[in-house]
């Protein structure tokens, strides 16, 4: 689908604050592929909304499986001109998408709700569609009408949170849990429907919550602090950016307190948190791509072509963690299991392999 509609350059005080918010994180992320290696060239446009596990893990499947669907149809998808990052910062991520118009993308994939939310308020204007990444509700946060037919330039693959099973999982391991603590940003579209299911499912089981958010990392700190300081026995996090950002400054003082931290993607257990359960990342930056490639090659409609939710399998664990929290791994498989959920293991790093 190109677009090959007349766009207007950007002002010169635009493109330099753009060229300083670049400098500032570096050079966009090298791509291995060659746009004069074929026929057809689309450009693609990625938008990740900050530098963490989850979100780099998915840049990097968006940009391989792009690549693997280059060869199969015999037309290249140019990436590596137009990737960006924005920092966590809604002002460098309008600039970038003012230079996605400017550079005039076929496509742009935002990584995460508020990098999405962004590009739907500037990119959608141009005629560009969108395939958005990692958005746990789209309805909530307005970029879709429904998930079956999205109703517009825009549509991707969410990261929705089973929250009931993730509580379910939670007392499997202490059926006798009283005060569980909630950590979010208030500020993150993708955290408000869990925290809302989350208090539903605590209400009607009769055990006490305890909120506290934060919009960065001292914050995040300093929440924590909040939630030992009242005695919770665990911590929920749905997938929140800003407390994935923080998990690897939180963990520690999680495990001394033995407080275990229950959250929406494994990411976060990499980072140090006992539990990690949501869907497999890979799989959603490759499902994204695959999607980008019907819509660019196939010319497929964003408005009839349905938000895609992936499937959750297994949850992952900590192993470090589930040490230094006084619990063996097997009675962890064993609680999990009689709810028909099988773990996967990892230790603490700061990201994936590559």
């Amino acid at each position: 689908m190109k677009n090959i509609q007349f766009r207007k350059l950007l002002t010169a005080a635009l493109a330099t604050t753009l060229t300083l918010a670049l400098t500032a994180r570096g050079e966009k992320e090298p791509a291995g592929n060659d746009p004069a290696s074929s026929g057809t060239v689309y450009k693609v446009g990625i938008v990740k909304l900050m530098d963490h596990a989850s979100l780099d893990q998915i840049e990097r499947k968006v940009q391989a499986q792009l690549d693997v669907k280059s060869e199969e149809l015999g037309v290249t998808f140019n990436y590596q001109d137009y990737t960006y990052n924005g920092q966590g910062d809604n002002s460098t991520l309008n600039q970038i998408a003012a230079q996605l118009v400017s550079d005039g993308v076929d496509v742009v994939v935002p990584i995460a709700t508020p990098a999405a939310q962004v590009m739907q308020s500037v990119v959608l204007e141009e005629g560009i569609p969108i395939i958005f990444a990692a958005v746990s509700d789209p309805i909530t946060a307005k970029l879709v009408d429904s998930l079956e037919a999205p109703g517009g330039m825009i549509t991707g693959v969410s990261d929705a949170l089973n929250t009931e099973m993730i509580m379910d999982l939670m007392r499997s391991v202490d059926p006798d849990i009283q005060k569980v603590g909630l950590l979010y940003s208030k500020s993150e579209d993708s955290s408000k429907r869990p925290i809302e299911d989350a208090k539903a499912y605590l209400d009607a089981n009769g055990i006490s919550y305890e909120e506290r958010t934060g919009t960065n990392t001292d914050e995040i700190n300093s929440a924590v602090d909040g939630l030992i300081s009242a005695g919770v026995e665990a911590i929920f996090t749905p997938t929140d950016n800003t407390v994935m950002s923080a998990e690897l400054s939180i963990f520690e003082k999680l495990n001394d307190a033995k407080i275990p931290h229950y959250t929406g993607a494994n990411s976060f257990a990499l980072n140090g948190a006992f539990f990690g359960y949501g869907v497999d990342y890979d799989d959603l930056g490759a499902e994204t791509a695959n999607m980008v490639a019907d819509l660019l090659v196939n010319g497929a409609d964003p408005a009839n072509t349905p938000v895609v939710i992936l499937a959750h399998e297994a949850a992952t664990i900590n192993t470090e963690t589930c040490q230094a929290l006084g619990l063996t791994l097997d009675r962890v498989r064993e609680a999990f299991g009689a709810l028909g959920i099988g773990v996967v293991e990892i230790s603490t790093a700061q990201s994936f392999e590559k």
